[in-house]
This record gives C-alpha cells, structure tokens and sequence, in this order.
C-alpha cells in the first residue's frame, strides 16, 4: 500500500542545534511519528494526510536537539490503530512511552496490552478542525475504563471552548494533561478569559497539568514566537510541579511552520532557573509516564 498524497506540509527538515543545552534526560513529552502510510495507513476519513515523518527522522531530531526521552502522541490520523507508537517503544530502550487514541471498542485485554507496551495515556480532541466535541459517553465509558490502570488524559480544545469545559474536567476522577497552553492566542493578551480560566483551572484544581508546547500555534507575530513567551511563563510560575514540554514534531495544521532548534531556545526565555528546567523537562514527566 502507498502514502496518500499529503494534504499538508512537512516539517523543518533543516534541524538547528540549539544555543541552550537541554538537561540529561529532557523529555519530549508531546511528538509524533507519522507513517510511512505504506506500513502504518493513515485512517480512513483522517482530518488531514501528513508527509511521512517516521521514528528514523524522529529519532535524528532529537539527537540533534540533545533529547533523552520522548511521549508520543498518536495522533488523529492514525485512527485508533497505535503500532507506529507500539513498534517505536519496543526499539526504544525503554525511552518512549506514549499516548494512545481509543474509543470504547477497547477491551481490558486491549487495554492492558497498551499498557504493557508503555501507554500511560489516551486523547481525546475537542478541535473543531480535528472533529469536534466526541460522544462524551464514550468519552466516560473510556474515562471509567482507564481510572484503574492509573492513566491520565490527554484533551486538546480550541481556546474559545475551555470555560465551557472547565468544571467537567474539575469532576474528573484522573489527571488530564490539556495541549498547547490550551491554544490560545497571544494577541488576546494574558488577561483574555480562556488564559484566565487555564490558569485558574491549574491553582484550583491539582489534577490539572498544562503542555507548555506549541509556542508557534500560541503566537500570533509568527518566528520565532517570543509572543508566546508571557503565556509559558505564567503557566510554569503557577504550578511547575504539574507542567511538561514538547516540541509537538512534526507540527501537523500550523500557520508557520517551526524550527526545532528555535523552540528549544525558548525554554529559558521563560524558564531560565534551573530547577524548574530539571522540574518541566525531567522530573514531571517521568513521574507522570512512568519513566
């Protein structure tokens, strides 16, 4: 079987080596590895078909970018079916884990094989352009299921619909993790309400953790994103114990497409103490993956 023509661009193939030195064992704790769709088919009715980005390239990035671990997220495209992320564990030396994409059609053999092959999460996305809202009594069929296996959730929402989704979220019984400083726009400003509910979701709730990632969805200038910079400060600031990063190669559906290298070189713009760099980068997802 052959690759669908892609519907959107790759990413930067040009990887820069970063000015600032990641710590040993800095984690990429949101990426993804596409395809190649001849052995991994891209899902039937998938929102976009992305250029083939498989583990060889993903592995160069971040031998470049002096990353030691990594979380995939399997993304929208590969459906429900997670062997690029199974097969990419298993070659890993134990330095991948991942998030799986699953509806309620999981049994608990399923599940725990998922599991067993280093998944510690599943996603769900609100995304109008990914799909929408998902049957939400699927989602706490999945919700329900995954509780006892000490998962979390990982939920992705356009900023616009986060106040709606605030108090569900609150009532969870697991930790969630939401995407991309919940996508909001810099240009907004700090004080826009879905900021303002992000950050207050974080102070009330501690089963709230955030993904300071997607600096170049955040940003509204455009390379190299330093608008995006405010809104990852706030977010460390407020509960560095419960944030981690990712680079979110190789970027699917963004207006400008990112260097690697460039966004490492963010993190002590606001990140510079060291501890909080051993916190986000290290410690926090290693604790919450199981590293």
């Amino acid at each position: 079987m052959t690759s669908a023509k892609p519907t959107i661009p790759g990413p930067d193939p040009n990887t820069k080596t970063p000015k600032f030195k990641l710590p040993p064992l800095a984690t990429d704790a949101h990426t993804h590895i596409f395809g190649p769709g001849s052995k991994y088919p891209y899902a039937k009715g998938a929102p976009y078909i992305p250029p083939d980005a498989p583990v060889e390239d993903f592995r160069k990035l971040h031998k470049i970018l002096g990353i030691g671990r990594a979380v995939i997220v399997n993304a929208s495209v590969h459906g429900t079916d997670n062997r690029v992320a199974l097969d990419a564990i298993k070659e890993s030396n134990g330095t991948y884990r991942a998030v799986a994409n699953i509806d309620d059609s999981i049994t608990e053999k399923g599940l725990r094989e998922l599991h067993e092959g280093g998944f510690r999460a599943c996603r769900f996305n609100f995304v109008k352009h990914l799909g929408g809202v998902p049957d939400m009594r699927v989602f706490d069929r999945v919700v329900a299921m995954i509780a006892p296996m000490g998962w979390h959730i990982d939920v992705h929402f356009d900023a616009i619909d986060l106040p709606e989704y605030a108090p569900m979220l609150a009532k969870l019984p697991v930790i969630y993790t939401i995407d991309h400083m919940g996508r909001v726009k810099a240009s907004d400003g700090l004080d826009q309400k879905p900021f303002q509910v992000l950050i207050d979701q974080m102070k009330r709730d501690e089963k709230c953790w955030v993904k300071v990632c997607g600096c170049e969805r955040v940003s509204s200038m455009g390379p190299p994103f330093t608008d995006a910079v405010p809104f990852a400060r706030k977010v460390v600031e407020t509960a560095p114990d419960r944030v981690i990063w990712g680079t979110d190669w190789p970027h699917p559906n963004v207006k400008s497409m990112p260097n690697d290298g460039d966004l490492v070189d963010l993190i002590p713009l606001f990140m510079p103490e060291p501890d909080w760099q051993q916190k986000v980068l290290v410690d926090n997802p290693a604790k919450l993956f199981e590293f």
